[in-house]
């Protein structure tokens, strides 16, 4: 009985780590329209500045399941957070790009790592409906960060102070992530960790092994579409409604709340409806009910231009926990750690290649183009998973999840 209490502080652990994942992720979108006049520079920097994250948190994925397997996933994680806290505190008192570049970079690593040996734990060890609410509480995080930014941003314009809320915020998340060591230590112990544990002590996976794998590729597009359409929101969402629907920055900083409240949403019904609905399914429903709200963005009317927002959230919610989730269905179980960070390294590249391409042709001609690219990520990233499950269709996961 104790040991099943220890449990479920562990994953209380992990769902808060998961909020301070998704802390700083929307903070900048929102916090660009201003910052960028502070600092003196062209809005459409603002591509520039998320691929040097990208590079950042996409390249420490490819590298994370070697990390975990050396330090354990308790210890990479509470690192990890203290990294993105230090970030946050670090930009909110940048004197110039250059050094808010610098701290982002940190934050990148941290982000990268928490993405990787979280994600690939809760696929190894629970249903799907963990994972979705996993990142559920990711959408915790990415609502709540624009609306602590739009307080600040209302006034004066003051998005240091947004981003330094934020930062107190991570460093509290920081302190419990540690305090939450000792749970992991004995979770290594008595749980299916020490599966993980024997499994890593199998002679090493080469990534010519890694890159060998079948359908891998197909599944590394499918989230890397689906993360062009989330980060282009994210990134440019608040620039398109100031842009294209005359916006205050501190409303469209909270219609992009909004959004990603439709995403914490999503992730929180999908939960429930995981228990019956496969992962594939669930994908398939999410990027149709996306696919209506895009819809909606194409009418200039601020309520519909609201719920077609939510439609889209909503409709996000379940597809990246699902693609993430299926890995080791997929894939199988051994390779599960790696396969996911190159899974998450290679969606990150695509996806921010996308939105650095969609900045810097949208602040040269219009941000009206948003919908229109996102209607084809969207299709994109439905025929990648398609084909995808085509590929892996006769493999299975033998690991019992709970």
């Amino acid at each position: 009985m104790l040991e099943y209490y220890k449990m479920i502080l562990l994953l209380a652990a992990i769902y808060i780590t998961f909020i301070s994942l998704g802390l700083p992720d929307s903070l900048f979108g929102v916090a660009w329209p201003v910052a960028h006049i502070e600092f003196g520079i062209s809005e459409s920097f603002g591509s520039i500045y998320s691929v040097i994250v990208a590079v950042t948190t996409g390249g420490i994925s490819f590298f994370a399941g070697s990390l975990i397997r050396k330090f354990g996933t308790g210890p990479v994680t509470a690192v990890s957070v203290l990294l993105t806290a230090i970030s946050m505190l670090g930009i909110s008192f940048a004197p110039n790009i250059w050094v808010m570049v610098i701290f982002a970079v940190i934050g990148g690593y941290g982000a990268g790592a928490i993405d990787t040996g979280l994600n690939n734990f809760v696929s190894l060890h629970y249903k799907a409906r963990h994972m979705n609410w996993l990142h559920c509480f990711w959408g915790v995080g990415v609502t709540v960060s624009p609306l602590i930014m739009s307080y600040f941003l209302f006034d004066n314009n003051d998005w240091r102070s947004g981003y330094r809320t934020v930062s107190y915020i991570q460093f509290g998340i920081t302190l419990i992530v540690f305090l939450s060591l000792i749970l992991w230590k004995k979770f290594d112990k008595t749980s299916r960790e020490g599966e993980l544990k024997t499994e890593e002590k199998k002679p090493k996976i080469s990534v010519k092994d890694i890159l060998r794998t079948k359908g891998l590729f197909y599944g590394i597009l499918s989230l890397g579409f689906y993360c062009s359409m989330e980060f282009l929101l994210g990134t440019w969402g608040a620039s398109f409604l100031v842009n294209s629907h005359g916006f205050s920055a501190s409303l469209a900083a909270k219609y992009v709340s909004a959004y990603y409240g439709g995403i914490m949403f999503g992730r929180l019904i999908s939960g429930f409806i995981s228990i019956k609905v496969t992962d594939k399914n669930l994908i398939r429903g999410g990027l149709a009910c996306s696919c209506l709200g895009v819809i909606m963005l194409f009418i200039p009317n601020d309520v519909v231009c609201l719920i077609g927002l939510l439609f889209i959230g909503t409709g996000f919610g379940p597809v990246f926990p699902a693609t993430l989730h299926i890995i080791p269905e997929r894939f199988g179980a051994e390779k599960s750690a790696d396969i996911t960070g190159f899974h998450m390294g290679g969606a990150y590249a695509l996806g921010f290649g996308m939105q650095l391409a969609f900045g810097y042709i949208a602040t040269s001609t219009t941000f009206g183009i948003t919908p229109y690219c996102i209607a084809a990520f969207c299709v994109l990233c439905f025929v990648m998973s398609e084909f995808a499950n085509k590929m892996t269709k006769k493999n299975s996961l033998s690991s019992v999840k709970v």
